[in-house]
């Protein structure tokens, strides 16, 4: 049962992603249904996968499925992102900011060059997976919570951050409020999933899978008009998509109410106080 519910929180997860990037790029790209599920069957995977390391009583526990969402969310955009920045070979030129992995704006061709780069970084991902678990083996009962969920639970923010700032600011510039934004919301997700789990790598994982949630929900419907970044003043090319879109509103603001309709209940059972 747990592992069902697993893989379906993993789905929803990624139905939801591809929902708010089918909504800002179909306009401009067009449409397909295997596109559309590409994150939702990555999602199912990793949820199901995820589950045999957590062993998480999902069946029994709102709260546990609530941090399970959050933490399915970021993985599978951290899985899907990678492929998309290092690996996946496509046209740039449809872009007003490039896609894939490049240096100042300017995508890399090497291939192999880009893919190693690529490893590294995955690498370095691990490692801080591993450092966040010797921290809080070393300083987790003496850290108060509050500094918990500012370091730990918005350190994604600022790796979200910082790898926003290397892609986007050599083309439109750098912004002041979008830079600190990502880090901000982290902890204030933080400062929830911090009352359902005891884990500091489950607390930055999940808290970043929320913030990623909520960031693009503010661009995507914040401003449907305005075309993100990534095709600023390009044509629109699909414009029957823009209706079409709208049929998916009911199953993207969906997802919303049962996440936080999870946490609802999850605050109304015991759960962990923390004094802050």
């Amino acid at each position: 049962m747990n592992y069902a519910i697993a893989t379906l929180i993993g789905a929803l997860a990624g139905l939801h992603t591809s929902t708010w990037g089918m909504y800002k790029d179909a306009p401009h790209e067009g449409f397909s249904w295997p596109k559309y599920f590409r994150s939702t069957i990555v999602g199912a995977i990793l949820g199901g996968g995820t589950h045999y390391f957590t062993q998480w009583d999902l069946a029994g526990e709102p709260g546990a499925r609530f941090v399970y969402f959050g933490l399915l969310y970021c993985l599978e955009r951290a899985a899907t992102e990678f492929w998309k920045y290092f690996i996946r070979e496509e046209d740039q030129s449809k872009y007003f900011i490039p896609m894939q992995f490049g240096i100042m704006g300017k995508p890399m061709k090497d291939a192999k060059k880009r893919i190693t780069i690529g490893l590294i970084v995955a690498a370095c991902c691990f490692g801080v997976f591993f450092g966040i678990r010797a921290l809080e083996r070393a300083f987790g009962e003496s850290w108060p919570t509050w500094l918990t969920v500012v370091t730990v639970g918005g350190f994604f923010g600022w790796i979200s951050a910082f790898g926003g700032a290397w892609k986007d600011a050599p083309i439109e510039g750098f912004e002041t409020f979008k830079f600190f934004r990502s880090p901000g919301v982290a902890a204030s997700w933080a400062a929830v999933v911090v009352h359902f789990t005891p884990s500091w790598t489950v607390l930055a994982i999940a808290a970043e899978g929320f913030t990623v949630m909520s960031i693009e929900t503010y661009k995507t419907f914040g401003f449907p008009n305005k075309p993100r970044g990534k095709f600023a003043g390009k044509p629109i090319t699909h414009p029957e998509y823009l209706t079409f879109r709208k049929n998916f509103l009911p199953l993207y603001f969906g997802i919303w109410a049962i996440v936080l309709g999870h946490l609802v209940w999850a605050i109304a059972r015991p759960h962990m106080h923390f004094i802050f």
